[in-house]
Order: C-alpha cells, then structure tokens, then sequence
C-alpha cells in the first residue's frame, strides 16, 4: 500500500509540475501576440513567425496542462447530475467512466506516437510563410495523452478506493 501512495504522490506531483511549467507560456504567447499586433497595425509590417509561435505556445499549454487540470477537478462533467451525487455516488461514476477515458487516452497515446514519428521522419512543416517543422507539437499529442494517462489512472484508484471504503486515500 506504501508504494501505490508513493506512485500517486509522484503522479500528482508530476502534473502539478508540468502544468506549471507550460504556465510560463502563458504571458510569454501574450508577449508574442502584443507584438504581432503592435507591429502589423501601428507599423504596417507584421512578423511571418508569431502567428506560428502563438500557436505552438497555445498547443503546449492545451496538451501538457491537462494532466494538471485533471488533477485539480477542471476538466468538464455533466454536473446536472454529477453534482446531486453524494461524494461515494460521485466515486462510484468516477469508477466507471474513468475507465473509459483511459480506453480513449491510450488511442491518443498510441494514435498520435505514430503521428508525431511520422511526422518528424517526414519533416512535415507548417504551410505558411515561415514554415516551421512541425514535429516538436505532434510530439506534445503522445506526452500530454501520456501525463493524462497517468493523472486518470491515478484519479480511478482514489475513486475506487472512496466507492468501495467511503474514505479518502490518505497519501
């Protein structure tokens, strides 16, 4: 039992530190985006890179952040029902649908791993002016699945663990 609380606090840890970590993009793709902005409209000459690198920046965020969103409870339920559950009610839903979503996250995983190698073994680039490769963003589709699978396997051991006992598991 020791070890399973030992995985858990490292799962978690790891998402709260990669959700952090992509959260410097943040101010930085706004960084970006002001200057796009200041440049194609107060001086009529805009960049052929921000728009890509404000993207990529948006993708980063969206991918690797998820374990941490999921983690923390932000992710979307149909809370018109979810919420009038008791919290063992709740768990017991949390039991069978996680479950699902590992089913989906692992095709996402295998699915966009073949991808993103493709990709790069192709050096697929983005079609615009600039054209940067595009091989580092698919790459980001198998880690952020990677971290979401580990985050909702670790969430489906907390829920199983509350429907069947009624308690938390204390780590």
């Amino acid at each position: 039992m020791q070890a399973l609380k030992l995985c858990l606090r490292w799962i978690d840890r790891l998402s709260e530190i990669s959700g952090l970590a992509v959260s410097v993009l943040i101010p930085a793709m706004m960084l970006v985006i002001t200057y796009e902005v200041v440049l194609r409209y107060f001086f009529r000459s805009p960049t052929v890179w921000a728009f890509d690198t404000a993207i990529f920046m948006f993708g980063y965020i969206g991918l690797i952040a998820g374990a941490y969103a999921l983690k923390h409870g932000a992710h979307v339920n149909v809370d018109v029902f979810y919420v009038r559950l008791s919290p063992r009610g709740q768990a017991v839903i949390d039991s069978i649908t996680l479950p699902l979503v590992l089913f989906f996250l692992i095709l996402v995983l295998i699915q966009g791993g073949e991808a993103a190698l493709d990709g790069i073994a192709r050096g697929i680039r983005r079609p615009t002016e600039w054209g940067p490769p595009l091989g580092h963003f698919m790459l980001m589709i198998p880690i952020g699945a990677g971290l979401l699978i580990l985050q909702a396997a670790a969430n489906w051991i907390r829920a199983l663990y509350f429907a069947t006992t009624g308690r938390e598991l204390e780590l």
